[in-house]
């Protein structure tokens, strides 16, 4: 493969990384509780996903 004869500016590489920009992840209301989650995840509050009860949420550790 050909490499650089001379080293890149840091404006021209700075150019090319224009694109690369932080995004907030998408978050989507749950259809079940209301709170709001990560979207094709199962919800924090309540343990659902699609409709069908994924993760079991123990109370104790939310009341502390």
């Amino acid at each position: 493969m050909p490499n650089p004869k001379r080293r890149h500016s840091k404006s021209r590489s700075a150019k090319r990384r224009t694109h690369y920009k932080a995004i907030p992840a998408t978050l989507v209301e749950c259809p079940n509780c209301g709170e709001m989650k990560l979207a094709h995840a199962a919800c924090p509050a309540c343990g659902y996903y699609n409709g069908r009860r994924i993760l079991t949420i123990s109370t104790d550790a939310a009341a502390e």
